[in-house]
């Protein structure tokens, strides 16, 4: 704020000097010139009334001649101090006016405002740098579980996108360059209430100087960037980045999982996506030869995905100065049937456009149908208003870059050990994936799906906590017996439980908790809010573990005592 008054101050001191030299003059004036009492006799304004008068005067007012009629000198003076008045406040607004249009200031007062509002959170919260479709998409992920978020963007226009978005919690923005070190600064990087750093821009250059700031300033805060190149990711890397995230890896990744390990592919739908929603069955036949329209980055992703499949892959590739082509490779858009059909496309398994160019994507897909229908097909959606179009053209898979880093990103701000589970998973075989969704669906039951992270401490479940260390056994079923019912449970699965660095995946419910051990659960969304009650209320936790209802309470256990004796001393007597 001191920015800005200095600011103004500065701006405005020709104005200032005019309007009190002016009133000054004017004021001198009228304390000289001799005026009349109502006696008749000389009188001289002092400078109290000189100014009282000169106030209303120069803003035309009008209060009169005070405190006595004026002379005709007087009345002189006061003709030529009206317009000079007049002018210099006409002069001094007009400089306020245009003063306040000025870019620059507005940017200030704006920065000024937004510094503010992140110094009055509470809360802990996040930095998001880049409102794109990622980071609306985190932005309204956290915001709806309550997380508190602060986001920084370059363009003007997104800005006023998250403006006009329907947020249920209050979002500080600022339009500025996020890899500025003072941006940073004020959207409080700083702060021991910033829990983490998102770097979500499409600028490589700028995600990399974000990561950078931040680790720098606390190096043990969570930072997460993308990046769209091997040297962005190598240098992040090199300087302890959280989570990096290659859209195009990524999608490389599941479309491997999907055509090699489709019941894993299913298990991380299940969890990761609300809706759960699969475009196949796992018995779909996918072996066979795939055509590629697109050899960059997406393309060399999926390369290197087939390759370690052994996956047979055509590649169609406009371009024909683009490096390390693969042999075979056939040149053209891939739009006309001439290319397709030079590309075999008709002995192909699946097809997949990964042009940058959405409308060449669509036409690919169109084209191969009509040579192929038993295409599987795959596509790349590059800007989120064509979403309607991609759905229209029954693309089995639809590749969106903002969509698969917000998943992977909020699944690990959501619940790290997420990450830890999908890694064991990966390492059993299909058999055990088919059985696990089998659980699953039996346990979610059309139901909206959730998963999340219990930890034994005293912040997270302090019921189960005091239990453990009063020495009583406290079992892992007991966090998901139904506290109304203890004989049924709640609809949930215990996914993992990390005791040190032993990690044990569907472990049993009969595993006696010790201190500090992570349990990650997923199940019916309903199911997590009655599971936090119980396990942080030491009633139901005693009904839980014993089956007694106790009263709660120095007043309700007297009673409850004083009864308990009424009966015993009843039970003698008879």
């Amino acid at each position: 704020m001191h920015h800005v008054f200095y600011l103004l101050l500065r701006r405005l001191r020709t104005p200032i000097i005019v309007l009190i030299t002016v009133y000054g003059i004017s004021m001198v004036g009228l304390t000289l010139i001799p005026g009349r009492d109502d006696q008749g006799n000389i009188w001289y304004m002092d400078f109290f009334h000189a100014f009282y008068f000169v106030s209303f005067m120069g803003t035309t007012i009008g209060f009169g001649e005070i405190p006595y009629p004026f002379t005709p000198s007087q009345r002189l003076w006061v003709t030529f101090t009206v317009y000079a008045s007049v002018v210099s406040w006409l002069y001094s607004i007009g400089t306020i006016f245009s003063l306040l249009q000025d870019a620059n200031v507005r940017r200030l007062l704006k920065s000024t405002q937004f510094a503010r509002r992140v110094n009055r959170l509470n809360q802990p919260f996040y930095i998001v740098c880049g409102y794109g479709v990622t980071g609306k998409r985190i932005v309204s992920q956290l915001v709806t579980h309550g997380i508190k978020t602060v986001v920084i963007d370059s363009s003007q226009q997104i800005i006023d996108e998250l403006e006009a978005d329907e947020l249920s919690l209050s979002v500080p923005y600022l339009c500025e360059d996020a890899a500025d070190p003072s941006v940073l600064n004020i959207a409080g990087v700083n702060s021991a209430l910033c829990i983490g750093v998102l770097a979500l821009t499409i600028d490589d250059h700028a995600n990399l100087s974000i990561a950078i700031n931040s680790k720098l300033v606390k190096p043990k805060r969570i930072v997460i960037s993308r990046a769209q190149s091997k040297a962005t990711t190598a240098n992040l890397e090199s300087f302890g980045t959280d989570l990096i995230i290659d859209p195009f890896e990524t999608f490389a990744d599941h479309l491997g999982l999907i055509l090699q390990q489709p019941y894993k592919h299913i298990i991380h739908n299940l969890i990761v996506n609300p809706k759960h929603n699969v475009w196949m069955t796992p018995h779909q036949d996918t072996s066979g030869r795939w055509v590629v329209c697109g050899y960059r980055r997406m393309g060399k992703a999926l390369h290197k995905m087939f390759k370690q499949f052994d996956i047979d892959v055509t590649f169609i590739e406009i371009d024909h100065d683009v490096y390390d082509v693969p042999e075979g490779t056939v040149f053209g858009t891939g739009t006309e049937a001439k290319t397709l059909l030079e590309a075999d496309i008709e002995s192909a398994v699946g097809v997949i456009a990964g042009t940058p160019d959405d409308a060449d994507n669509l036409s690919i897909i169109i084209t191969a149908r009509q040579i192929n229908p038993d295409l599987i097909t795959v596509a790349r959606q590059n800007k989120r208003g064509n979403k309607p179009v991609f759905k229209a053209a029954e693309v089995n898979i639809i590749m969106e870059s903002g969509r698969i880093i917000a998943n992977e990103i909020y699944m690990l701000l959501r619940t790290p050990l997420l990450n830890e589970f999908f890694r064991l998973a990966r390492e059993q075989n299909e058999e055990w994936a088919r059985n696990l969704i089998v659980r699953i669906s039996e346990t979610i039951n059309h139901a909206e799906m959730d998963a999340w992270t219990i930890t034994v401490n005293a912040n997270d479940c302090i019921a189960a906590y005091d239990a453990v260390m009063d020495g009583f056994p406290v079992k892992l079923s007991h966090l998901y017996d139904n506290p109304r019912d203890r004989d049924a449970g709640l609809p949930t699965i215990p996914l993992l439980i990390k005791r040190g660095r032993t990690l044990s995946l569907l472990p049993q419910g009969a595993i006696l908790l010790k201190p500090d051990d992570q349990i990650l659960f997923c199940g019916q969304q309903s199911a997590q809010a009655t599971m936090r009650w119980a396990i942080n209320n030491h009633n139901a936790m005693r009904y839980i573990k014993s089956g007694r209802v106790e009263p709660d309470g120095l007043f309700w256990r007297w009673l409850h005592e004083r009864r308990e004796e009424k009966k015993n001393d009843t039970n003698i007597s008879s």
